[in-house]
């Protein structure tokens, strides 16, 4: 992948925003799909695929544990 990408989690982010979550899901989609932005007939598709991931990526967040850390890693 891309060496620009933030770490979302600790000990590298004390806490992550939705747009950071959106931020990540968006470089993702555009990484895989190879379009920087959509044609118009496929705009729903990629911002559908968004939104997904940016929730899959709190979830999975959220259900973390950091060792020696609170539960909850994203401190969201």
């Amino acid at each position: 992948m891309c060496r620009s990408i933030k770490t979302l989690r600790p000990p590298y982010a004390e806490s992550v925003t939705e747009d950071d979550l959106r931020a990540a899901a968006l470089q993702y989609v555009r990484k895989i799909s190879g379009f920087r932005h959509p044609a118009a007939h496929n705009a729903e598709a990629f911002d559908k695929a968004v939104e997904t991931i940016a929730a899959a990526t709190a979830e999975l967040l959220d259900s973390l544990e950091v060792r020696g850390g609170d539960r909850r890693a994203t401190g969201r």
